[in-house]
């Protein structure tokens, strides 16, 4: 049987990844591009169009390059491409397909002010409602409203009918295929703060409240489906067809094999994402989680909760870059461990405000508890113990908003190489934590619905399983009080935060 492969893209907002994987989900070949931020003011946080494009194009050159000299004429085998990308940046275009702007990035908190006059008017339920997000600088319309009212140009272009529209899976599509193709997936419309998730279309109202009526938006259809064909600027000799595209942190929570109620993924980076597999969703999330589309396959869509944490790996580099608390992460697992306890020391990592469930933006960083006695080692174990609170945080408001259990929680990301951390979490949430060994899990989620759009497999369960000798499972131990007595302390410290 002659093997077949898939390219994946996970454009995220460090770089870009390309990865080569074959139908039994081993990676075969990866390449990364670099990408630059730029920060024009404070607080704004912008992306070169551009750029972003041609990182694309250098990581699929220099990957499939790479896939040639170690498979020869073989690159015929490479059936099909899937796409993730970093959520809620955006572009806008002119009709002849140049940027207006700068990519306006998920990170840049330039309309906090328009967040607050939307507020003031009463429109939270409204766009809840409709979206089941929050309104919230993180999200792309008020950024696009930002745009509007500041820049003379796209104003006018806007007004005119003459601006296009789209997160970074359309505006790489776009490229990919001259122009030829406008469209974009559920999960990514999901996470505009303009469509409506239940009714399944831009809605007219909220467009209208934004501003930005006369906007052109991309065709929206399932994660899995034909978007186009591209040949990547002559990289393949016959137009490769991109059979699916999904958000960078769906992609992820598709990788992990979320598929019943119930499952949860958690990606710890910079920040983390937590998804829980909720199906089928007819109101809005309450108790301050967000309503999302998880994915699209076969003609359904399939909705999750999600819990935003703003500051998890940010916290360990505060730690390891302002204060030199240590020099290599491969150290911080032994400090933590050198304490039987935290001894009463918490962090508040609200450096950026915080997110999921208390969306509380104007938050700031804090340190409690500390004595004489108290040493880095303590600050370090605070900083971790911080991560798994947000998660306990958000788990626990999606089983009431649920009325449901988690089953098993997912992890991927860097930091889940701290097994100290892993532990935490078990024991906090009672439940199994399974690391499934997927260092690329956003690539390999894009990878999976192209190769259901590419007829590869016909369903999930279809899907190849990992190597036993690369899962990696934590249960939790029976006996938790200190963690569960230093969760309540965490709680009594939050509610004074608020009062």
């Amino acid at each position: 049987m002659s093997k077949s492969y898939i390219l994946s893209i996970d454009q995220g907002t460090s770089g870009t990844k390309a990865v080569i994987f074959d139908e039994l989900g081993n990676v075969v070949i990866k390449t990364t591009e670099p990408l630059k931020s730029y920060y024009p003011e404070s607080s704004f946080v912008e992306q070169n169009p551009e750029e972003i494009y041609q990182s694309v194009i250098h990581a699929v050159k220099n990957c499939v390059s790479e896939f040639n000299g170690k498979f020869p004429g073989d690159d015929h085998k490479i059936i099909s491409c899937g796409i993730s990308n970093q959520r809620e940046t955006f572009v806008l275009w002119d009709k002849n397909g140049n940027p207006m702007h700068n990519a306006v990035v998920w990170q840049c908190k330039r309309s906090i002010s328009i967040c607050e006059k939307l507020k003031e008017k009463d429109l939270e339920i409204t766009i809840n409602s409709k979206t089941g997000l929050t309104i919230d600088p993180y999200f792309s319309a008020t950024k696009a409203t930002w745009l509007y009212e500041n820049n003379p140009k796209v104003k006018e272009a806007i007004d005119a009918g003459n601006a296009y529209f789209g997160t970074v899976d359309t505006w790489l599509l776009y490229k990919l295929t001259n122009g030829k193709s406008y469209k974009t997936d559920h999960t990514n419309a999901s996470r505009t703060l303009f469509y409506n998730i239940y009714d399944l279309e831009w809605d007219s109202e909220l467009l209208k409240i934004f501003k930005l009526e006369h906007l052109n938006l991309p065709d929206v259809t399932f994660s899995s489906d034909y978007f186009g064909d591209s040949t990547f600027e002559g990289t393949f000799k016959n137009p490769l067809p991109i059979s699916g595209i999904i958000g960078d942190s769906q992609a992820a929570f598709f990788g992990e094999a979320c598929f019943s109620n119930g499952m949860a993924k958690a990606t710890l980076g910079t920040g983390s994402s937590i998804l829980y597999n909720a199906e089928k969703m007819e109101t809005q999330a309450k108790n301050g989680m967000l309503t999302t589309i998880g994915w699209s396959i076969n003609g359904q869509v399939n909705y999750a909760l999600e819990g935003v944490i703003v500051s998890c790996g940010s916290t360990l580099e505060w730690l390891k870059n302002q204060l030199d608390m240590f020099t290599s992460h491969d150290q911080i697992e032994v400090m933590a461990t050198s304490l039987k306890s935290n001894e009463g020391v918490y962090v508040v990592p609200a450096f950026s405000g915080m997110g999921a469930p208390y969306w509380q933006e104007h938050w700031r960083a804090s340190i409690h508890g500390l004595t004489f006695g108290t040493n880095k080692e303590h600050l370090v174990r605070a900083a971790l113990e911080s991560i798994a609170f947000q998660i306990k945080d958000v788990i626990q408001s999606i089983e009431e908003e649920t009325n449901s259990s988690l089953k098993e929680l997912k992890v991927n990301g860097g930091i889940t190489a701290n097994n100290f951390l892993m532990q935490f979490i078990s024991d906090l949430l009672k439940t199994p934590i399974t690391n499934m060994g997927i260092t690329d899990v956003s690539a390999w989620g894009a990878a999976l619905m192209s190769g259901l759009g590419a007829k590869l497999w016909n369903n999930v369960n279809d899907f190849p399983q990992p190597s036993p000798e690369v899962v990696k499972s934590y249960k939790p131990n029976s006996n938790s009080i200190t963690v569960q007595t230093s969760y309540g302390n965490w709680q009594a410290i939050l509610k004074n935060k608020r009062a």
